[in-house]
């Protein structure tokens, strides 16, 4: 499809945007529409999912049927099988009169299915049934009828969710996604935000009879970061509330912001998995990796320690103050000390140097290079299994409580069942 046969569909129907992601949807919607096939459109809620069911409709052989847009989220549960399939006088309570479906009205025509994925379990049988045959009965009869309707769906979340939950039929799933459809959201369309905003800003100015709003090159910048979680319908509403509410008719960024929420401005951050792979990282989980960096926090606890015991037995005088006036709040076990600052004494709390130090000569400390393994006990390498160190603190908490193991599981965070649990699995019963 030429780039003029695109831009004609969007001039016919109202489309405003040149994203590429856009474009590629509307070849798709008018390559598709001359046929009979099932189509679902995917996208986020208010990013014009209606419109490329339009464009098939109006595309297609059906173009002279009926075209009848029916939201399943809106429908009750208990009234939707009527609505679609019709009923017979009787049928339930308040069926007075026999009624004609949405099926068997639109005979020749297409249906727009939007929000397909809060369709219950039992109608979503029955359109099964539907797709696959072109039958259906009415609630309350025994008569099988025939339509002759294509069936256009749309939906807002995963179906594929759906079909791991249970909530949506797999079968039904691949008879809809025949040919699928992304519209994107607006947050990906680039420079589509401005001109859509133009757009709205000069319908609204046409409506209450003002100057159109425009924005200044700052205030451009700070809308299109906007991440417009209400995608194409949130960004209508601002334009009109600026066209009403602002008495300049130039806006400036801090002019705009008010009617962007922070809480909604694009900060792009980083999702681990994305982006180059970290060999450090490679392989952990996300419980790994808050052990990792516990564990690495206390290795550089120990190593900031072993400074400090210098810097305390006089081997870096000159970095003393700024070292612990930054760090002195980190440290356990304190005992106060002082160190030499400019001819005076300033009491600082330093970590209570080991024994084994105390006897040993300054002299023996290298300045650049300490060995980690002068304290063993500190440095030695931690263990990252989490069964060792989730078993260690089943056994701190029983010995601290004296055993008693619903004081335990309380100090830990978990239930005394799953403490009992626990125990059976690292062998602790007898504990």
């Amino acid at each position: 499809m030429t780039t003029q046969e695109i831009q004609s569909i969007k001039l016919r129907f109202g489309i405003i945007g040149n994203a590429p992601a856009l474009n590629y949807a509307i070849q798709v919607a008018a390559q598709v529409a001359p046929t009979d096939m099932t189509v679902l459109i995917t996208g986020e809620s208010g990013s014009g999912k209606e419109s490329f069911s339009k464009i098939i409709h109006a595309l297609s052989p059906r173009k002279h049927g009926q075209f009848i847009a029916i939201n399943c989220g809106a429908i009750p549960e208990g009234t939707i099988d009527s609505e679609l399939f019709g009923h017979e006088k009787g049928s339930f309570t308040g069926a007075n009169e026999a009624r004609k479906g949405y099926f068997e009205v639109t005979n020749g025509g297409t249906i727009f299915l939007d929000e397909i994925g809060e369709m219950p379990l039992g109608t979503q049988a029955r359109l099964l049934r539907v797709l696959e045959n072109g039958e259906f009965i009415r609630v309350g009869s025994s008569k099988v009828q025939k339509t002759d309707v294509r069936v256009v769906a749309a939906t807002n979340v995963n179906l594929l969710d759906r079909v791991q939950a249970g909530t949506f039929r797999e079968d039904l799933y691949y008879r809809l996604n025949t040919v699928p459809i992304t519209v994107p959201p607006l947050r990906d369309r680039g420079e589509d935000i401005y001109l859509l905003f133009r757009k709205f800003a000069s319908d609204s100015a046409e409506r209450y009879r003002t100057r159109p709003i425009t924005l200044l090159p700052d205030a451009v910048q700070a809308l299109t970061r906007f991440r417009f979680p209400g995608n194409i319908r949130q960004l209508k509403n601002i334009a009109e509330q600026i066209s009403v509410l602002e008495t300049e008719r130039e806006l400036d960024a801090r002019r705009l912001a008010p009617y962007l929420p922070q809480d909604q401005v694009s900060r792009l951050p980083m999702l681990l998995g994305q982006g180059a792979p970290d060999t450090a990282t490679a392989g952990y989980s996300e419980r790994d990796l808050l052990y990792k960096i516990l564990f690495d926090m206390r290795r550089d606890m120990t190593d900031l320690k072993k400074m400090v015991l210098e810097l305390a037995t006089g081997q870096r005088p000159h970095e003393a103050q700024e070292l612990l006036r930054q760090n002195s709040h980190l440290f356990n076990n304190t005992a106060p000390s002082s160190t030499f600052e400019g001819g005076q004494a300033s009491e600082y709390f330093l970590p209570a140097a080991p024994s084994s130090y105390k006897s040993e000569p300054a002299s023996e400390y290298d300045d650049e290079e300490a060995p980690v393994e002068d304290i063993p006990h500190e440095t030695e390498e931690e263990t990252l299994s989490l069964d060792v160190k989730e078993r260690e603190m089943i056994l701190k908490a029983l010995k601290k409580h004296n055993n008693k193991r619903k004081y335990a599981a309380h100090d830990l965070g978990i239930s005394e069942r799953t403490l009992y649990r626990k125990l059976k699995q690292y062998d602790l019963e007898q504990v």
